[in-house]
C-alpha cells in the first residue's frame, strides 16, 4: 500500500516531467529524418521517443496513475502548441532574399494530418501504458515490475504505432509497406523498453526511496479527462 499518497510537488518530480514532455517534442521534430538501423528505415524519432513510454512507466510506478494524467496531458497540449506555432511560423510572410523557407518548412513542416496522427497515438498510447502499468501494479503487490513496463509497452507503444501510421499514412502507400512499418517500428520501440529495463529498475528503485512515495492506485477511476490529483 502506499507509503506516501501526497501530491507535493517535488524537484525529481519535476524534472522526470520535464524529460517527458522533452523527449515527445524532440521526437516530434526529428521525425522526419529517415534512417537506416541494421537494414531497417526507421524514422529517427525511434532513437529517443520510447525513452517517453520508459518515464511514463517510472512516474506512474512511483507517483501512480492520476499525477501521471496530469503529465500525459501536459506532453499533448505542448505537442499541439508546439506544432500550430510551427505552422504559423512557416505561413508568415519572409523576405525575398531569405532563401531557407523550404529548408525550414521541410524539418518544421507539419501538415495537420500528420498533427492529429501524433496526438491520437500518443493520447491513447500513453493512456493505455499507464493504465494497464497500475492495474498491474495493484494485481501483482508491487512485485515483478519487468512485468509492469514491458506488458504496458507492449500495448501502448501497439497502440500508438498502429494509430499513428494508419491516420499519418493510410492510403498514401501500399497496404504490405505500412504493414511493414508498424511491425518495424513496433518491435524495435519493444526491444528498446525491454534493453532498457535494467535501467528503468535503478531510476525507479531511487525515485522512490529519494521521494519516499509508491503509490497503489487502489480506489482510482481511469478517466482520462480527470485532471484532479
Amino acid at each position: 500500500m502506499p507509503k506516501n499518497n501526497t501530491t507535493q510537488t517535488t524537484p525529481v518530480f519535476l524534472l522526470l516531467a520535464c524529460f517527458f514532455v522533452t523527449s515527445l517534442l524532440i521526437s516530434n521534430i526529428i521525425a522526419g529524418k529517415l534512417i537506416a538501423l541494421m537494414g531497417i528505415t526507421l524514422p529517427a524519432a525511434v532513437i529517443l521517443f520510447p525513452l517517453s513510454y520508459i518515464l511514463g512507466d517510472v512516474l506512474t510506478e512511483v507517483y501512480g496513475f492520476k499525477r501521471t494524467r496530469l503529465i500525459i496531458w501536459t506532453g499533448f497540449a505542448a505537442n499541439l502548441f508546439m506544432a500550430l506555432v510551427f505552422m504559423v511560423t512557416i505561413a508568415l510572410p519572409h523576405p525575398e532574399f531569405w532563401e531557407e523557407q523550404s529548408s525550414y518548412a521541410a524539418v518544421l513542416g507539419f501538415t495537420p494530418r500528420l498533427v492529429a496522427a501524433s496526438l491520437v497515438g500518443y493520447f491513447v498510447g500513453e493512456f493505455s501504458n499507464s493504465v494497464i502499468l497500475s492495474c498491474l501494479k495493484v494485481k501483482t503487490q508491487g512485485r515483478n515490475l519487468w512485468l509492469r513496463t514491458i506488458g504496458s509497452t507492449v500495448v501502448g507503444e501497439g497502440i500508438d504505432t498502429i494509430l499513428f501510421i494508419t491516420i499519418a499514412f493510410g492510403g498514401a502507400m501500399p497496404l504490405g509497406t505500412l504493414s511493414g512499418m508498424m511491425v518495424a517500428q513496433y518491435l524495435w520501440k519493444v526491444a528498446y523498453e525491454v534493453i532498457l529495463t535494467p535501467l528503468t529498475y535503478l531510476v525507479v528503485n531511487w525515485v522512490k526511496k529519494k521521494e519516499g512515495i509508491d503509490i497503489y492506485d487502489t480506489k482510482v477511476k481511469y478517466n482520462p479527462f480527470d485532471l484532479r490529483v
